[in-house]
């Protein structure tokens, strides 16, 4: 499984502050609501697949291996999406999955 991408670590190495900041209101919503690591980071990645951004799906699968979810639970949070974004973007969606749970 992937690291934390290259770009990111870069951002954090030069502008700590925001990347601490981020990190710390990213922190604040996950303990905001009543809702388990497992179910958070499984919205998150619905959410990432939706909007169609590649590497927020990486990096959410990533997070939701890390909560415990499993490949087959993570691959159905993208496949849920398809009566809402469509075939091809669920698809596309699925394939970022794979980058990172088959690589």
């Amino acid at each position: 499984m992937s690291e934390i991408p290259k770009r990111y670590r870069q951002f954090k190495e030069d502008y700590s502050a925001v990347a601490n900041a981020y990190e710390t209101m990213g922190d604040a919503v996950h303990q905001a609501g009543p809702l388990d690591g497992r179910t958070r980071a499984l919205i998150k990645l619905s959410i990432s697949t939706g909007a169609r951004f590649e590497g927020a799906v990486h990096s959410h699968t990533r997070k939701a291996v890390k909560a415990g979810c499993t490949p087959d639970e993570i691959r159905h949070a993208v496949m849920l999406s398809l009566p809402t974004i469509g075939l091809p973007s669920m698809m596309a969606a699925l394939s970022w999955v794979d980058d990172i749970l088959v690589n």
